[in-house]
């Protein structure tokens, strides 16, 4: 592995068409052809933003006016390592056009880490951004509680939940309860009839997971694993965490994503103290994968969650409102 790092500052152009800018690279760089996301390296004295900023200008002629930090990723290619600040770009003046000889073009976020020809470092953050903001955690809790959930589930879906873990560690009869079964699989339905996906938390069975859309690993199941478990392409791994060493392991596992927590106070838990919203940023940055806020959000946090850095907010009572 080379010895030095090189800062990178890429920006992930978004419209509300759902859109992302893609650039290929000019035929006097190296890989030549392949496309990317647009950004470039830090100079001295710049921060990120800084850095965005003048390169956006310099290599699409955009004047950025709004955007926020995500996933710090470091990439190793066979004669450099890049560390690699994605941003999240929603505000700019101008239309981007090629200042470079690099050609330029709008592509589905659907389908954008499709994109043949693809920049290695550049199909991770397109992955990422199939993630919705939200992240849901059940809490039917019992038999008794299962049809006001569905009601709560179904008016959320309505509302475009498209991310929901399984999680029921108080079901009566425990968490392989029979009837806990059936309940997962009649929100499977409704979630899937709305295209939505659903996660099992590692607290349940492991034959579950074949049922659903992938797993939810609780901390200390994460730190007991040597690597990924195995599933399905289509599937997803989510890591519950708390510190750095979780979202160091979650790496380790190629996780899709981390949720962190807790950030702030939270109704089932008054006397815990939340890590707050500054010592989320400094884990996020470190972090190398898209996280998501727990402990005390709602909608009215999740700009904040993203302002930090945060993919977005997860919860198990705010999701609900």
């Amino acid at each position: 592995m080379p010895d030095k790092i090189i800062d990178v500052a890429v920006g992930v152009l978004l419209r509300d068409d759902g859109t992302v800018l893609l650039g290929n690279r000019p035929a006097d760089k190296p890989w030549p052809g392949w496309w990317e996301l647009p950004g470039g390296k830090l100079e001295p004295g710049e921060s990120v933003m800084q850095a965005l900023k003048r390169e956006l200008k310099e290599e699409i002629d955009i004047e950025m006016t709004e955007a926020t930090p995500w996933v710090t990723y470091v990439h190793n290619y066979p004669t450099t390592t890049v560390r690699l600040a994605f941003c999240r770009v929603t505000g700019w003046t101008g239309e981007p056009r090629g200042l470079e000889n690099q050609q330029l073009q709008w592509v589905d976020l659907k389908h954008a880490h499709e994109t043949p020809l693809l920049l290695p470092a550049t199909y991770p953050p397109l992955r990422w951004l199939q993630l919705p903001e939200l992240y849901a955690i059940s809490s039917a809790g019992s038999p008794e509680g299962l049809p006001a959930f569905l009601d709560r589930l179904d008016k959320a879906l309505e509302n475009g939940l498209r991310l929901l873990q399984w999680r029921e560690p108080g079901w009566p009869g425990g968490t392989a309860a029979p009837d806990l079964k059936v309940a997962l699989e009649t929100v499977l339905a409704r979630c899937h009839a709305r295209g939505a996906r659903v996660l099992i938390n590692s607290v349940h069975p492991e034959s579950w997971v074949s049922l659903a859309d992938g797993l939810h690993l609780r901390a200390n199941d994460a730190q007991a694993c040597i690597k990924r478990p195995a599933l399905e392409k289509h599937q997803l791994l989510g890591v519950s965490t708390h510190n750095l060493s979780d979202l160091n392991q979650a790496r380790k596992l190629e996780a899709d994503f981390a949720v962190l927590s807790p950030v702030l106070a939270t109704p089932s838990h008054p006397d815990a103290i939340g890590m707050g919203w500054e010592h989320f940023a400094e884990l996020n940055q470190q972090a190398g994968l898209p996280v998501y806020a727990l402990g005390g959000q709602s909608g009215s946090t999740l700009a904040k969650a993203k302002s930090v850095g945060g993919h977005g907010i997860a919860g198990i009572r705010g999701w609900i409102a």
